[in-house]
């Protein structure tokens, strides 16, 4: 699901300005390079030109540049054995870079995937877990999922899951907008209602219906990447964000994206908050998520 036209229009924008106040960038892509070299082929051929293509060290350096201070580092596996692999690199990479804040991964339904989520979560001490519903191939409210929401809330740890509906391929050999969305995500949260689960995109096409469902659901998030600005669908209002602002964090999607990197903070910045607002969604609300620091 995309607006007409505007594939063309931001490919050929120019790059926006540097941010100036400190930052976290709630979801961003690391993986080894062969992997991201299958992932942008994934996109060329199936969805968008990727603008940045970049090995993980590179979009260290360049959200640095950025003023980011922190990032979450994302990444998801697509079959059996590959999640291990995916999680010591994330951790190897956090070692040596300390504005990493590591994410690990299990396919669901995999061969020891909860030793794989216990490795991650308590010897690795990753923060929280990233899946991916539809490369995984598995709706959010699958049995399969069960496991790995307990692992994740019993230890007060984060979820980050791509649950919404769009963007939707056939390439995907799934029923993205059949199995994925906002009622499947009401129903977990009803069953793991301690789950702190961070739904990316504004759940994309539902967005408004998850920005109610995230005033409703005490531990639902939601982050912007992808969701505003205009390339997928129309951007929400300031009225329609403001009551839930507490529950939103910036976020870009980087280096996986067809425009340039800030194109979220810059609508952001457009909009007339109320002091102190926009510090929540920059960078105060993802903090204390995870555990991190606030600025002196």
């Amino acid at each position: 699901m995309q607006i007409p036209g505007a594939q063309d229009r931001f490919m050929n924008d120019p790059e926006l300005p540097t941010g100036t106040a400190p930052l976290i960038d709630a979801h961003v892509h690391l993986f080894p390079p062969r992997v991201f070299e299958a992932i942008w082929r994934w996109f060329t051929t199936h969805a968008w030109p990727i603008r940045y293509p970049l090995p993980s060290e590179g979009v260290v350096e360049f959200l640095e540049r950025q003023n980011v201070s922190h990032l979450f580092a994302l990444h998801y596996s697509h079959k059996p054995g590959m999640a291990r692999a995916l999680n010591a690199y994330i951790t190897a990479l956090a070692e040596q870079h300390p504005r990493i804040v590591p994410f690990g991964t299990v396919l669901p339904g995999e061969p020891d995937a909860e030793a794989i989520v216990a490795e991650s979560l308590d010897t690795y001490g990753h923060v929280g877990l990233k899946l991916h519903c539809h490369v995984q191939k598995v709706a959010p409210d699958d049995p399969r999922m069960f496991p790995i929401y307990e692992a994740v809330a019993r230890r007060g740890k984060v979820l980050v899951l791509h649950a919404g509906r769009e963007p939707s391929s056939p390439a995907y050999g799934f029923d993205c907008r059949g199995l994925c969305g906002l009622e499947p995500i009401r129903r977990v949260l009803e069953r793991y209602p301690e789950l702190k689960l961070i739904v990316p995109h504004l759940g994309h096409d539902e967005w408004l219906e998850f920005l109610q469902l995230a005033l409703e659901a005490p531990n639902l998030y939601l982050d912007t990447s992808f969701a505003l600005g205009g390339y997928l669908t129309a951007s929400p209002t300031l009225e329609q964000l403001l009551p839930v602002a507490h529950k939103l964090l910036f976020g870009t999607d980087f280096p996986n994206i067809p425009y340039p990197w800030g194109l979220e903070l810059r609508f952001l910045e457009g909009l007339e908050w109320p002091p102190g607002v926009l510090d929540d969604i920059r960078f105060n609300t993802a903090a204390r998520l995870v555990g991190l620091p606030f600025p002196a």
